[in-house]
Order: C-alpha cells, then sequence, then structure tokens
C-alpha cells in the first residue's frame, strides 16, 4: 500500500511537473496561457520571399520588431477569406494602440487571378496597415510548402472558373521573426486578442 501511495504521489508530481512547464513560455520561461496552438520550435514556417500590393519586394525580415499574423488566402473567397480578415480588421481595433505592432499579412493562393492592383484595393479595405502578398505560381507553391498550406483548386461549373479549397488559419509569428500560434479560424477576437497580448 506504502509502495502504491508513493508511485502514486511520483506521478502527480510528474504530473504537476509537466503542468507548470506547459504554462511557460518555450522562448521566455515566462507563464503563459495560449489559447491557440503554440508552434514555437517548429523547423518550418520560416519565411517568405514575396512582393506586396505596391510593388515591393517582401521577406519576413522586412517586419522585425512587430508581431506577423500571416493569411493565406485569395480574393474571390466565398467566406473563409474575409471573414478572417473581418474579425483580425476587430481584432486591431480592440488592441488599441498596440495595434501598431501587429501586422497582418494577405498571402494570396491565386496569383493568375488577384493581380498586385485587385490586392492593393481589397486588402486594405479592411484595414489600412494590411498588406497583401503574391508571388508568381512557382513562389506561391514553395511558400505554401514552406507553410504546410493546403492549396487545391477546385474547377466551377463555368468554364474557366474556379475556387481554390486551402487551410484556414493564420500564423502568428513574434518580434524576432519566429513562428509562435497558429490560429484557428472562426474563434472571434477575444482569443486572439488574448494570445497576441500574451506576445506583446
Amino acid at each position: 500500500m506504502k509502495r502504491l501511495l508513493t508511485a502514486g504521489m511520483i506521478a502527480l508530481a510528474l504530473l504537476t511537473a509537466g503542468c507548470d512547464k506547459l504554462a511557460l513560455d518555450k522562448l521566455t520561461s515566462k507563464p503563459v496561457a495560449f489559447q491557440n496552438t503554440d508552434l514555437t520550435g517548429l523547423d518550418y514556417a520560416k519565411g517568405f520571399s514575396l512582393t506586396d500590393h505596391t510593388g515591393k519586394p517582401r521577406t519576413l525580415a522586412d517586419f522585425k520588431g512587430k508581431l506577423v499574423v500571416l493569411f493565406f488566402g485569395y480574393t474571390q473567397c466565398p467566406d473563409v477569406c474575409p471573414t478572417t480578415m473581418a474579425e483580425m480588421a476587430a481584432v486591431m481595433k480592440e488592441l488599441g494602440p498596440a495595434a501598431d505592432e501587429v501586422q497582418v499579412l494577405f498571402v494570396t493562393l491565386d496569383p493568375e487571378r488577384d493581380t498586385q492592383e485587385l490586392l492593393a484595393s481589397y486588402v486594405p479595405a479592411f484595414d489600412k496597415r494590411f498588406i497583401g502578398l503574391r508571388g508568381t505560381p512557382e513562389q506561391t507553391a514553395a511558400t505554401a510548402k514552406e507553410f504546410k498550406v493546403f492549396v487545391s483548386k477546385v474547377p466551377g461549373k463555368e468554364p474557366g472558373s474556379y475556387t481554390v479549397d486551402h487551410t484556414a488559419g493564420s500564423y502568428v509569428f513574434d518580434k524576432e521573426g519566429r513562428v509562435r500560434l497558429f490560429l484557428r479560424h472562426g474563434q472571434g477576437p477575444a482569443p486572439i486578442v488574448h494570445d497576441l497580448r500574451q506576445l506583446l
């Protein structure tokens, strides 16, 4: 009986230690409680080389010093993309002055139709600070692969028409450009605001 009690106490101690460890930021060792998926330490989603909606070449390093929220979508997306962009606009409002330390990036998965001009009118319409990014079809495919984003063209009813099925969540990078979180689609602004404040 004593041996069983001791084993139980050890198991409880290990569980408690595990909980304490999970409650610490893996990089800063400060207590955190993210409401989205913690990706800290993963060896993918390291960066991109694309062009923004003003024609300027961009990499992840350009945004060092800010939190980056990176979403993959396309302008003709009927539901997920505009919902996500509107949600992020609401997040920026709730963050108040701290929103200036956050950069939202929209990477198109449909460069054939999403021209620079179209991105320039679509993306900043949600928030003037948002930036649209595009590349060649080859760059787009390579970037999607780097971020493990699912993407598939689905033929439409009309000749030449199509939709693009894709991963619906967003990546968050800290101010040093390290991937930290994966944000679930459709959860509302509150959990996102909570997690971004933890990283700010």
